[in-house]
């Protein structure tokens, strides 16, 4: 399995509208890709917030093909919409993992 995570941090004032983005309409459409088959949000404790939250949103994709289709075809797209949503209110930077073990 392969793990697509995306890691940002979010200007407080937009934190909030962003989050409700994040659930309702982000999230939902990388969903529909059919890329990835789950996802987890979680929230970066012991870290700096005082300009923000910061989050980290992991996808589950079962093989890297699966992966690289997402990158091909989709992510440009998404990246784009929410650039073009929040301007430079959040930074964020991509990773990708391969889940050597799960219990």
């Amino acid at each position: 399995m392969i793990v697509y995570n995306v890691t940002v941090k979010v200007e407080e004032s937009i934190a909030g509208d962003w989050l409700k983005w994040l659930f309702d309409e982000h999230i939902p459409a990388i969903m529909n890709t059919g890329c990835f088959n789950a996802y987890k949000v979680v929230r970066l404790l012991e870290v700096d917030d005082s300009e923000g939250p910061t989050y980290a949103i992991q996808y589950n994709a079962e093989s890297k093909a699966d992966y690289n289709r997402y990158v091909e075809l989709h992510a440009p797209l998404m990246q784009q919409k929410s650039f073009d949503k929040w301007g430079g209110g959040f930074i964020a930077f991509r990773s990708v993992m391969e889940v050597v073990e799960n219990r």
